[in-house]
């Protein structure tokens, strides 16, 4: 079984071979350096969410998908609306428990309605 680096890794070389991209050039693109992205392309380095964010802009894909990969998203398990809510810095506590209170009568709502 592969490990999350190493597929997150080759994934990305893959898919900057197929953009015509040098590693060099997605360096430039990404503002993270030359060794430290062959690092990760060979499953040496664990790239943090925001590099791989960086990464899956400059390689016009999905973050999600990179995300994945790394092990740092559960393809089975999305994240539901609750913790989204939750985890949202933004948003102050009466926000949250507001945006909670109509998700749930939607939620409500909809399983009375089946």
């Amino acid at each position: 079984m592969r490990t999350p680096q190493l597929d997150v890794g080759s994934f990305i070389r893959e898919q900057r071979e197929k953009s015509a991209l040098s590693i060099r050039k997605l360096a430039d693109m990404t503002g993270v350096s030359n060794p430290y992205l062959s690092q990760i392309e060979r499953g040496v380095r664990t790239p943090s969410a925001e590099i791989l964010r960086s990464i899956a802009d400059a390689l016009s894909i999905r973050t999600e998908t990179l995300y994945e990969r790394a092990g740092l998203l559960d393809r089975d398990d999305p994240p539901g609306v609750a913790d989204a809510i939750d985890a949202d810095e933004r948003l102050s506590v009466n926000q949250k428990q507001a945006l909670m209170e109509i998700y749930t009568s939607f939620i409500t709502t909809d399983q009375e309605e089946q």
